[in-house]
């Protein structure tokens, strides 16, 4: 399944997105979440500022 949900980001506007896994370490249990999205190329480097924060 996954091979055809990446086949089809392939075609078409696909390239123009990329996937940003952002890690973060809870205080309470020190387990880290990872927190996925669907990111236009233009707009990567503002999410990984945003999520530095």
């Amino acid at each position: 399944m996954a091979k055809k949900s990446v086949a089809s980001l392939q075609k078409g506007g696909g390239k123009e997105f990329t996937k940003v896994i952002i890690t973060t370490k809870s205080p309470k249990t020190g387990a880290y979440t990872f927190k996925e999205s669907m990111v236009h190329n233009d707009n990567v480097k503002e999410v990984v500022a945003a999520a530095n924060k």
